[in-house]
């Protein structure tokens, strides 16, 4: 996810991490076990002058398969499900929209929509991580789902 969010005008900072789960400052290989109840997630910073949430959601939407419970691709796990934490009751409302286009044109949607909770940065290798190994996204790979 970080590696096409990276690209879009406005995002500030990608910081790829873990939330949603129970365990405080978790490691990766915790939380790969599968038994801290976290995910794996970005934590997006970008100026809403330039992009809008709105954006932004739509591009979560296309470049993760939010019809697969409890995977991507190859990974598989609760702690790969589909997922939104939002800040405030306006994320909440357009993740749910944007849900609702998604299932009116036929998509059997699965992703979750929670409130955020404490977010827990990964250790710095899995920062950049396709620029750090100079690899393409296997997972994510961008679908167009909208209309706009």
């Amino acid at each position: 996810m970080e590696y096409h969010f990276q690209k879009v005008a406005g995002v500030k900072s990608v910081t790829s991490g873990y939330t949603g789960g129970s365990k405080a400052d978790p490691t990766y290989k915790e939380v790969s076990s599968g038994r801290t109840g976290h995910a794996e997630a970005v934590e997006v910073e970008y100026d809403p002058s330039v992009v809008s949430y709105e954006t932004l959601a739509k591009l979560f939407f296309e470049v993760h398969d939010p019809t697969q419970l409890n995977r991507q691709g190859p990974d598989m796990g609760t702690q790969y499900r589909s997922a939104v934490y939002y800040a405030n009751d306006e994320e909440k409302k357009i993740a749910e929209k944007l849900i609702g286009e998604l299932k009116a044109n036929g998509y059997d949607v699965v992703t979750e929509v929670e409130a955020a909770s404490e977010f827990y940065p990964a250790e710095d290798y899995h920062q950049d991580y396709y620029e750090k190994t100079g690899k393409q996204p296997y997972c994510h790979i961008y679908e167009k789902r909208f209309n706009k």
